[in-house]
This record gives structure tokens, sequence and C-alpha cells, in this order.
């Protein structure tokens, strides 16, 4: 297995995921959390969506995802390019409203869809690009993609967890 095709198994895994995470939850269910201060399932995939839409768009050099097609004001937001929920307060994780779940899960899908496509095309020399040099060493394609797919991971089992939690409260 070449490393195009490792990226794809592992960005693939990510849509079936989130629909288990969030499928057949209500608006308000999608927004609860254990407690004050902690993110509700909504923000976490919200999130890891923001964030993977973001660092590929930088990469491809093409807008994200999120300031078309409306994909703003299914979460009662902003299409602000730059709101990704780095450095949310309590507040601003509270406004990320979606509509339902689909709203989630499509958003979720079309930068999945486009994260697909530009991973398919990859070699393995691609992964060696310089893609951010505000860091010491600077961050190359393949470990930019490794982090967003590590905190994609991540986010997408806290939200399952959530869900868990959500169920045994009955």
């Amino acid at each position: 297995m070449d490393a195009s095709a490792l990226l794809v198994e592992t960005f693939d895994r990510l849509p079936d995921l989130v629909r288990e995470a969030v499928e057949g939850l209500s608006p308000q269910q999608l927004r609860w959390s254990p407690a004050p201060g902690t993110n509700p399932i909504a923000w976490l995939v919200w999130h890891l969506t923001r964030v993977q839409d973001d660092h590929l768009a930088e990469v491809l050099g093409e807008p994200q995802i999120w300031a078309g097609g409306g994909w703003a004001q299914r979460f009662g937001l902003a299409p602000d390019p730059a709101d990704t929920g780095y450095g949310h307060t309590a507040e601003q994780v509270a406004a990320v409203a979606p509509q339902d779940a689909a709203a989630l899960v499509d958003y979720h899908v079309a930068v999945a869809e486009r994260t697909r496509g530009f991973l398919s095309g990859l070699t393995d020399a691609d992964l060696d690009r310089i893609v951010d040099e505000r860091w010491d060493p600077p961050v190359t394609l393949g470990v930019r993609l490794v982090s967003v797919a590590n905190d994609d991971l991540q986010h997408v089992g806290q939200a399952a967890y959530l869900r868990g939690l959500l169920a045994a409260q009955g």
C-alpha cells in the first residue's frame, strides 16, 4: 500500500464515524454537554470538519467549502473562513447550533469528498512539500495530513463517547 492509499483509507473512515456519532439525535441532543464549559457533540463534529476543510483548502489553494453553499447558515453562524473553533469561548461553542444532524453529516461528507479526491492523486514525493514555514522545522504536507487525521479521529471519538453518555442519561 502506498502513502496515498493509506491516507485515503484513514480519511475514508471518518464519514461513517461522524454519521454514527450524530444520526438520530435532535438539535438539543447535539448541543448537550455533560458539564458547563465542555464541548457538545455538535461542536466537536463541526470543529473536526472545519479543521479538515480549512487545512485542505489551504494546501489546495482553494476557498473553503464552508465559505459557500449556505453551510454556515445551517449552523446559525457566519461564513467566516477563519472560524474553525480554535480558541472558542464557552459562548462561541454554544453558538454552534446545527439545524439537525444532517447539517453535520452533509458538511462533513462534502469536505470528505474533496479530501478523498485530493488524497487519491498524491504521490509519495508530494508528501515532502513544505506547506507551512511558520514552524521549525517547517511543516510538510505529509505531517499536515497526519495532524488533521489525528485531530479528526480524536474529536469523532469524543463525540461518540458523548453520545454514549447522553444515552446513559436516559
